[in-house]
């Protein structure tokens, strides 16, 4: 797909991989719109790639419908929608403390799945009111998994079977959008150099990379954001989860 002047929303928009997708796109020519409950940052990111950004709880779909009106108001129909946004709070099945709060598990689906899936579905609508190019694509759709949705930790289930479902979904929603030329694929990162990551002790961010087999680092959010910008640009990539690891295989804890 052609990125100039191509009108983008990225949830999540605002920090981490979110930012570094923002980023990517914004250089190669989108109109980006950052949808994202922080504000400020948001702002600021949005102020620094030339963007806008718009408020967006991507879990209510009152919320988001006015989030892609707000971001098509002021650029257009959207042709490329990536979904960052997402929580991932550690709880036991069964803790110390007693059993996994069924609204524990339920408020991870509702963000991270049902939320990828409201954007994908309200992305798609504004989509298939392109124009086609010479393929005939009209837009495209990158969901963010996780490595944890193949190797989930102790700690893990909610956020594990939220990224599973968000890889369940990539196939699937590839074929039942291609009569619309509509590609969707899904980025599964590892280790990420993240805002909640930088919070951890140096000691700790040292441990995780070393399990990490090669580059012994982690990652950083541009190298989340060229991962994006190459699923656009290729054609024919479509309906596929990528690993974005150092060839990471997550241990049980």
């Amino acid at each position: 797909m052609d990125f100039n002047n191509v009108p983008a929303i990225v949830t999540g928009g605002a920090s981490g991989l979110g930012e570094g997708a923002a980023r990517a796109l914004a250089a190669a020519g989108c109109k980006v719109a950052i949808l994202d409950l922080q504000k400020e940052q948001g702002e600021k990111v949005a102020a620094d790639i030339g963007g806008i950004f718009v408020h967006c709880d991507v879990s209510s779909p009152e919320s988001a419908e006015a989030a892609l009106a707000t971001a098509r108001e002021a650029h257009g129909f959207c042709g490329v929608a990536v979904s960052c946004a997402g929580i991932g709070p550690a709880a036991k099945i069964l803790g110390r403390d007693g059993v996994m709060p069924l609204e524990t598990f339920s408020k991870v689906i509702e963000v991270n799945l049902i939320g990828t899936f409201n954007i994908l579905r309200l992305a798609a609508a504004d989509m298939a009111q392109r124009e086609p190019n010479a393929d005939g694509e009209r837009g495209v759709i990158i969901n963010t998994a996780s490595v944890a949705a193949y190797e989930g930790q102790i700690g893990q289930a909610a956020y594990s079977a939220s990224k599973g479902g968000v890889v369940a979904l990539t196939i699937q929603s590839a074929r039942e959008l291609a009569r619309e030329g509509i590609r969707v694929n899904t980025i599964a990162p590892g280790l990420f150099m993240t805002p909640m990551m930088s919070g951890m002790p140096q000691e700790v961010q040292n441990s995780l990379a070393a399990t990490l087999p090669f580059p012994k680092r982690l990652g950083k959010p541009e190298e989340f954001g060229m991962m994006v910008e190459q699923m656009v640009r290729n054609p024919i990539l479509n309906g596929e989860t990528i690993r974005l690891d150092s060839a990471l295989r997550m241990a049980p804890k």
